[in-house]
């Protein structure tokens, strides 16, 4: 198809906080230097921060170094945290609290070493992503909401020349309805792609390109979040825990977090290993009942939930960071895979992965290089000088110490391991997450208590909170390679474990008119969150963007 134009110097795939730091860096540089410059971020929410989910507790280093004025330009980081507690939860109705002395260096958030402002915060991720567009749009970039990048563009030589948007008003059967617009092509001296975790187009290029030869394969785990309104009583801004334990078994790994934000609201989380081997567990159902124990109680009960969403979290650390460099572009932030995970952040290191890419880009634009299309090597040494990378190796070992050792063990040698600079012997994790489901007659199944509309509550409920839609009439999003599989192997082996490892009950094994099992998906429920794309143990689901603009429409998470 010829499809229409527009030319830039760079295109950048998603408003989140990597894409947004390079594209105010990148133009800062052009304005000190007199020089013009083209930037474009593309953006497949409605709009900026609409599909942004965090924690959050927010480490400004990066955004020092971006704007070191950020207090009097107005960022949102207005909840200073005043106080860490960890925990671990024994059973359904104890918990134990860690010591401070036995509280990992990273897990410390009042007065952080490492942050030049010695200061973390709670903030919404979100919000800090629409602010970071005020600003990215006041210095001159060009900001595209509500339009999903559905394919990279090559030139004949193979290198990427920008981005292909979604054609809008395309029926379910394929065909154009009325008001059909084709996809434009977005060009670009190089691209930049910050897709956040299990980037679709990300993904293609990794594959493409061989960008992960040499590294272990990467892990994920599955990030609830919810947002309450809570009593006065109850609420101490600035109190962040964190803790692991029940109700996940020894055999699945993870934590929860419950930070105290602004105007009189927590956010309560669950942090869910993908690497879990039952295929009956349900991570939505853990986190709900997970609220019912009397630590995390306390605080919500006599509250409202006013907000609900789900995020796949690129977690694997420096062991599976990809090469992130190829001919004409870059991957940052998530899409790559820079989160601490020992630190349960990534903010500050996906931004200063973008100041990085900002920066290397804008270099090579100056030396001249008018046509771009360069693989720009020297992003990889820039980066590796980087704090951020720094971050990274000395918590290498963090992910698969857990995945090898367990929590306990794997906690344990992790505390020594940072306690000694990260000198401990390399541990690693080969075993990709979707390989890690056993059979279903070998496991045990899972009786979770029905939820009671006060602290837990079921799946239609709780998509109904993400302010989730996506145009009906639209060819499904959620792609099978095979049709047959999930009825014919996924369904005798694992029970289908996709029925329960969606947050959202987009997949369900039903009963078809010939009285068989018939495999149904429900994309319009979908919250982008990638997990299918991740744990299906066939990788027979492939998630791409659907028509822009659909989705989740996540406020102050």
């Amino acid at each position: 198809m010829e499809r229409e134009h527009m030319d830039f110097d760079v295109v950048i795939v998603g408003a989140g906080p990597s894409g947004l730091a390079a594209a105010c860096r990148l133009m800062q540089q052009a304005n000190e230097a007199e020089r013009e410059l083209s930037v474009c971020v593309v953006e497949k929410g409605s709009e900026v921060g609409a599909h942004i989910l965090s924690g959050a507790i927010f480490e400004p280093r990066a955004l020092d170094e971006l704007f070191p004025d950020w207090a009097e330009r107005g960022a949102p980081l207005n909840t200073p945290a005043i106080r860490d507690e960890v925990y671990l939860l024994k059973d359904a109705s104890s918990a134990r609290k860690l010591p401070n002395a036995l509280v990992p260096k990273t897990m410390h958030n009042v007065g952080t070493p490492g942050a030049e402002s010695g200061q973390n915060y709670v903030i919404s991720a979100g919000n800090l992503c629409r602010w970071l567009g005020e600003q990215a749009e006041e210095l001159g970039v060009e900001i595209f909401p509500g339009f999903a990048a559905q394919e990279v563009l090559y030139d004949e030589g193979g290198t990427v020349r920008g981005i292909v948007t979604g054609d809008m008003g395309v029926g379910a059967d394929g065909e154009p309805k009325d008001g059909y617009m084709p996809g434009m092509e977005l060009r670009a001296k190089y691209t930049l792609f910050a897709e956040g975790a299990r980037g679709h187009l990300g993904k293609r290029l990794i594959e493409r390109f061989d960008l992960a030869k040499g590294r272990d394969p990467q892990h994920y785990a599955i990030g609830f979040k919810e947002l309450w309104d809570v009593p006065a009583d109850r609420h101490e801004p600035g109190l962040v825990l964190h803790g692991s334990g029940w109700p996940l078994d020894k055999d699945t790994h993870g934590g929860f977090f419950l930070y105290h934000a602004e105007n009189q609201q927590v956010v309560v989380g669950l942090i869910v290993d993908l690497a879990y081997r039952n295929p009956y567990l349900s991570p939505f159902d853990e986190f709900q009942r997970m609220k019912h124990h009397p630590l995390l109680k306390q605080y919500l009960e006599g509250g409202s939930r006013v907000a609900y969403g789900a995020r796949a979290i690129t977690k694997g650390g420096i062991n599976c960071l990809p090469k992130m460099t190829f001919p004409g572009g870059l991957l940052i932030g998530c899409d790559a895979g820079t989160l601490n995970f020992a630190k349960i952040k990534g903010l500050h290191t996906a931004m200063k992965s973008g100041l990085v890419a900002a920066e290397t880009v804008f270099e090579a634009i100056q030396d001249g290089g008018d046509e771009g299309g360069q693989e720009l090597t020297s992003f990889t040494t820039r980066w590796e000088q980087s704090w951020a990378y720094r971050e990274l190796r000395e918590t290498a070992n963090f992910g698969p110490a857990i995945h090898k050792y367990g929590t306990l063990v794997g906690g344990a040698y992790n505390f020594i391991d940072q306690w000694l600079g990260g000198k401990l012997p390399a541990v690693h994790d080969t075993t990709p997450d979707h390989a890690k489901l056993e059979k279903a007659a070998k496991s045990r199944k899972i009786d979770y208590p029905k939820p009671d509309g006060k602290l837990s509550f079921d799946k239609p409920s709780s998509v109904f909170l993400s302010n989730t839609n996506h145009e009906e009439d639209q060819p499904s999003h959620l792609r099978l390679k095979d049709p047959a599989i999930p009825i014919r192997d996924n369904l005798p082996t694992f029970d289908e474990p996709a029925q329960r490892y969606c947050p959202v009950g987009v997949y369900e094994v039903v009963e078809g008119d010939d009285g068989q099992p018939k495999f149904q998906i429900n994309f319009q429920n979908c919250i982008h969150c990638k997990t299918c794309d991740i744990k299906d143990p066939a990788q027979n689901i492939e998630w791409v963007a659907p028509e822009g603009g659909g989705g989740p429409n996540y406020p102050n998470m």
